[in-house]
């Protein structure tokens, strides 16, 4: 089975079982040769940086001089021991794509609601970037109504009746914020901490660091629904600096879970087996001369595809539950659905997969079309993942796996207090413009403090004021979480210890939050 990560090919009308050994390794060396030359110049310009950077910045920005974790390229997914001990073993994360508007789910806010319709004071617009606001806005209301809910008492609109039921499990944090108003560089930062290309995923960073628990199925495996991947494309899941077999595995809900993940026509278990016998010693002996890690990553994923291939398809298989846990999450084997994706993340993390991704797009809740607005598509949405999520909480929990499974909810940014126009006239249809000073994420199990609310915004809901969380914060509690100090887990790139956390940011554990 090829491998998701791209890798350089034979010419088109070679193939590594097929080719003579000795041509083979010839047209490598070849290879090889220029590739070192480049590799000396690049490594050398960046290695002189790094020296510097390291030496005279590095104590600046603090970085450590402990990388954290030392791997055996030849078993990249083995499973390893944090810096301290966990209280999350896996994570499981929701990300809505388009970013969901927290004054119509968790933050309510009755000052806003009598301003609703008045025009925006001028000090609200002064300064600050919008993606579709123009002239003079008018103030915007919550469009549902609000209710406290559980024995914790939490704020929660209308709009998500079966998650509700499990509010008291949710510890809501309301006071997150971002410097990032556009969706691709927003989601980029929310799960790289960079919102620049080039960066690992959070997956990544705790697949590198913690392995996996079953050798069998990738330690990173992404899910989406809603018909379109993330505005950031796949790199919202991309491996960045780190070695390649790192990377998410995106799934499928129809067909093979991965692509090529069944044998070709006329070809079975055991040609297979020594085509992939062919291949590794190729790869092997391209290793010995290079030195390249990322040919021993090749190597693990042909291995982990052969393995997949007796495992995956059992692990996908949502047809075998029983069917009050299909009626629970509301799913429908045989269709591609959030709710069938988050049954799957549930079958996935019992059987050991480290790092479960959801992305569900279609939560951009503005625009010149009703499809897109508050009053119609907002609502479509809510429907669409309000039973799952909540089903998925449940099942966790009755399974004993909440404690130790770290479930995350959010999207990319918030919304404004104010109504969305362009070109300065009012929208038909109701929209609220992105809005990086004031956002909510919540999140349960693995150690978090459930039936809480953390943090605030301010009367309307513009900007976070108390306890403010940033986004590095948060990848810091998550990995405080799975048992690693953000500061001392980190990788060599450029001449400089990168980390999820940002080097050149203060970013802390929001110890508030933990139980």
């Amino acid at each position: 089975m090829p491998s998701s990560t791209p890798t350089r090919h034979s010419p088109n009308n070679l193939h590594p079982t097929t080719l003579s050994v000795n041509l083979f390794q010839q047209l490598h060396h070849d290879g090889l040769q220029l590739k070192t030359r480049r590799h000396f110049l690049k490594n050398c310009t960046t290695g002189l940086g790094g020296m510097w950077l390291s030496s005279v910045m590095g104590k600046a920005w603090g970085i450590s001089e402990d990388h954290g974790i030392v791997r055996d390229p030849t078993t990249p997914l083995a499973p390893t021991v944090p810096h301290f001990a966990p209280k999350a073993k896996r994570v499981i994360y929701l990300h809505m794509a388009g970013a969901p508007s927290q004054l119509e789910l968790f933050d309510y806010k009755p000052e806003l609601q009598k301003l609703d319709g008045k025009e925006c004071p001028k000090e609200f617009l002064e300064g600050k970037k919008f993606a579709f606001i123009q002239g003079v806005p008018k103030m915007l209301g919550a469009q549902f109504p609000f209710h406290r809910a559980g024995e914790s008492g939490q704020w929660i609109s209308d709009r998500m009746p079966h998650l509700e039921k499990v509010i008291d499990e949710l510890c809501i944090i309301k006071s997150m914020h971002t410097d990032q108003f556009n969706h691709a560089p927003a989601q980029l930062l929310m799960h790289t901490g960079s919102q620049n290309l080039g960066a690992p995923s959070i997956g990544s960073w705790v697949t590198y660091g913690l392995g996996t628990d079953n050798q069998n199925l990738p330690g990173y495996m992404v899910l989406v629904s809603g018909g379109k991947t993330p505005s950031a494309g796949k790199s919202v899941w991309g491996s960045g600096y780190l070695p390649s077999v790192y990377q998410g595995v995106q799934c499928r809900s129809e067909g093979d879970p991965v692509l090529y993940l069944s044998n070709p026509k006329g070809i079975d278990s055991s040609l297979r087996r020594r085509a992939l016998d062919a291949i590794t010693e190729i790869n092997q002996t391209a290793y010995e001369e290079s030195g390249d890690p990322e040919t021993l990553t090749r190597i693990a994923q042909y291995e982990m595809a052969y393995r997949m291939q007796m495992k995956a398809s059992d692990a996908f298989d949502i047809k075998s539950e029983p069917e009050h846990i299909k009626e629970l999450y509301g799913a429908k084997p045989g269709k591609e659905s959030f709710a069938n994706n988050c049954l799957l993340a549930r079958r996935l993390a019992e059987r050991g997969v480290r790092y479960i991704q959801l992305f569900d797009w279609g939560w951009d809740s503005h625009g010149a079309a009703a499809s897109e607005a508050i009053n119609s598509g907002f609502k479509r949405q809510c429907l669409n993942v309000d039973k799952a999520i909540a089903g998925l909480i449940q099942d966790l929990k009755q399974r004993g796996m909440l404690e130790d499974t770290l479930v995350v909810w959010g999207g990319e940014f918030g919304r404004t207090p104010m109504r969305e126009n362009r070109g300065g006239q009012e929208m038909k249809f109701v929209g609220r413009d992105h809005n990086p000073g004031a956002f909510t994420v919540w999140m349960a199990g693995g150690g978090i403090k459930p039936g809480m609310s953390y943090g605030e915004t301010d009367p309307i809901g513009y900007e976070a004021t108390v306890d403010k969380v940033s986004v590095h914060d948060l990848h810091a509690t998550m990995l405080h979480q799975l048992g690693f100090d953000h500061t001392h887990f980190t990788y060599p790139s450029q001449g400089v210890e990168q980390r999820l956390s940002n080097i050149t940011k203060k970013s802390k554990v929001v110890h508030g939050i933990l139980s």
